[in-house]
């Protein structure tokens, strides 16, 4: 195959455009940093939280609209043992947009935090949140190869180009203009990523959809032709997955710090939440295209295009059947803007994972232990965290493992470990540092005990329903939930406990590392939300935005 021209130029002038603007954003960023009295980490972090609803709802879009997720789709849809029903993802983003909006935006964008580990800073004090914030760090690193192996796959298959060079050009570009603007190179490159994800997809899809080389797919999405009907089917026993999978995708995504970096850099509480609301919407459109190509590709016969046979499933190369589809299906020039679009995807995500990745480390490891850093000091800290993360996350693309193995490591640490000890800091105050604790040592363990095939893991705790297959045993249960919800209830009861023993005396009050004791007893009050009363309100706002104190 030879170099495709009109697709290489198409990847030169997108790049230079995306440096452009983020060059652009950062000069403005820099003349705000003088102009505020925000400080360094809220203009680089959250853009003086000043990021109106049309940025906002692109930005918002653009983070989860990855490269991951266009094609991922694609292939959910076209593979024959999963169809249309295993790709909900965008259905499952728009839910957790929505809950988020609901339930989340307003708690954080009204105590002005900068990151999701702030409200944790704020209760258990800075050594326990800097030990859980590994987490949340670990998963914006891990999230990098997943998205960098899907853009060298596709622009490899398609631009002829070796797979290194386009991993680490893409990735040099993101890391240039998320170093030097921040937020604000981040948001105004999404607007122009995002309009030429949503564009260049449905520029495409006419053209695929009138090649004539498939049958027609409102037939082949219920009748068996040249595979399994794209549509998909739910056996009873794989609801249990089913739930697991969906509940992950979406109220995991609460525990994820790109979220909550753009609710509280929005310009109020209100704005964040429309923002939620609106981005819900968008982000079900943009996965529509992926959908239809998708289908189209279930209901090819490919002997009879130039492809050839056996089909791509067939070759093992189901994950490219977008960039497979647009070749052989759309004109040079049209499968050109497709790459685009999936390049877009991919740097769009990447610069949220580098920022959201460099804001925890600064705000909740770096900041606490360097309480005294100067801003200059400060704004070289996050442009080496940018390069730092940048790299590493980068690198792990020469590790042998699937986007699905990164892709599930972060998934699961996120919804697992990290949402229940979300949820029991914002809207729960008995929780203290001894049921964090506790939690987190539930949730891990459990999880490696269920075991995970991708990653190799055995499965030691069987639930109900565990079978074995090919050698390999798979759970049938929504096991990932359980491990969620043990850890939740450990938290709450471990919490509740401790605050117990130390306020009744029955431990002495030097062993209360946690300081629970001058939390005060807990009473049936305690399960309600922190936003419920005037008084607590009143009180947060007179604390320090970071007050390390437990």
């Amino acid at each position: 195959m030879a170099l495709n021209i009109p697709g290489l130029i198409m990847m030169v002038i997108f790049y230079m455009l995306v440096l452009g603007i983020g060059i652009w954003a950062s000069a403005k960023s820099k003349k705000m940093v003088k102009n505020t009295l925000g400080g360094q980490l809220e203009v680089s972090f959250l853009g003086n939280r000043g990021v109106g609803l049309i940025v906002g709802v692109f930005t918002m879009t653009a983070t989860w609209v990855g490269g991951a997720f266009i094609i991922g789709i694609a292939e959910m849809v076209y593979n024959p043992t999963k169809g249309l029903i295993w790709a909900l993802i965008p259905v499952q983003i728009s839910f957790s947009f929505v809950i988020g909006g609901l339930f989340f935006a307003k708690p954080m964008r009204e105590k002005k935090y900068i990151s999701m580990m702030d409200p944790f800073q704020r209760k258990y004090g800075k050594t326990l949140t800097g030990f859980l914030a590994v987490i949340p760090l670990i998963c914006e690193v891990v999230w990098i190869p997943s998205l960098m192996i899907s853009l060298g796959a596709t622009m490899s298959v398609v631009l002829d180009l070796p797979f290194t060079i386009c991993v680490w050009i893409s990735a040099a570009v993101a890391i240039i203009y998320t170093c030097l603007g921040g937020l604000y190179s981040v948001a105004y490159t999404d607007v122009i990523q995002m309009l030429l994800v949503f564009v260049s997809l449905w520029l495409c899809v006419p053209f695929v959809l009138t090649s004539g080389g498939y049958v027609d797919i409102t037939k082949t999405a219920f009748n068996h032709t040249y595979q399994q009907p794209w549509l998909g089917q739910l056996e009873p026993d794989q609801l249990g997955r089913w739930i697991d999978n969906f509940l992950v995708m979406s109220v995991g995504n609460m525990a994820i710090q790109d979220f909550h970096q753009r609710t509280l850099s929005s310009s109020s509480t209100s704005t964040a939440r429309i923002v939620c609301f609106i981005a819900a919407v968008g982000v079900v459109i943009v996965g529509i295209p992926s959908v239809l190509i998708g289908a189209v590709a279930a209901s090819t016969d490919w002997n009879s295009t130039s492809y050839g046979s056996p089909s791509p499933y067939k070759r093992g190369q189901a994950a490219m059947v977008l960039p497979i589809t647009l070749q052989h299906f759309a004109p040079t020039y049209i499968s050109a803007f497709g790459i685009g679009a999936v390049a877009a995807a991919v740097m769009s995500s990447a610069d949220s994972f580098l920022l959201s990745a460099t804001t925890i480390f600064t705000t909740n490891i770096y900041q606490p232990i360097r309480s005294q850093a100067s801003e200059r000091e400060l704004q070289w800290v996050i442009r080496l965290s940018v390069v730092v993360v940048g790299v590493v996350g980068t690198s792990l693309t020469y590790l042998d493992n699937s986007i699905m193995a990164f892709w599930i490591l972060s998934a699961d640490l996120t919804y697992t470990i990290m949402l229940p000890q979300l949820i029991c800091i914002l809207f729960l105050r008995v929780s203290n540092g001894y049921g964090a604790i506790t939690g987190y040592v539930v949730a891990f363990v459990m999880r490696v005990l269920c075991g995970e095939p991708v990653l190799s893991l055995p499965v030691i705790l069987h639930f109900p329903g565990c079978t074995l297959e090919d050698g390999v045993y798979i759970q049938r249960w929504p096991f990932k939930t359980i491990c969620m919800l043990s850890s939740l209830v450990s938290i709450v009861l471990f919490s509740y406990l401790a605050s117990l023993l130390f306020n009744k005396g029955i431990f002495p009050e030097r062993w209360d590392v946690f300081k629970v004791k001058s939390q005060g007893a807990p009473t049936p009050a305690d399960g309600i939300s922190e936003c419920d009363g005037d008084k607590t309100d009143f009180q947060y706002e007179k604390e320090p935005m970071l007050d390390t104190g437990c």
